[in-house]
């Protein structure tokens, strides 16, 4: 840009020329940091699963997940399943 600046007078090369390769700097520090910031609140790349991000489960939800796989294999009946899943809530049977 400056040999330009020489061979065109007329182009007005003044006195912000040395401000463009702060600017230039500057946009590019902008770049990086806005893609470090995407990165790490997770705006784009990988993402994270759901359970992760979830909350923890309950206490007792591998014991539901055993029931309803045996209630969906059919080693149970409708009422024994529904009775053993409102003892697993909490509820009275």
């Amino acid at each position: 840009m400056h040999t330009i600046a020489q061979m065109a007078p007329h182009w007005g090369a003044g006195g912000f020329t040395p401000v463009f390769p702060i600017i230039w700097g500057l946009a590019w520090v902008a770049v990086i940091a806005l893609a470090v910031t995407g990165r790490r609140r997770g705006w784009w790349g990988p993402r994270r699963p759901a359970a992760a991000t979830a909350s923890p489960p309950s206490p007792t939800a591998s014991a539901e997940q055993i029931l309803a796989e045996r209630y969906a294999r059919g080693e149970m009946s409708d009422d024994e399943y529904m009775e053993r899943m409102s003892v697993l809530k909490g509820g009275s049977s």
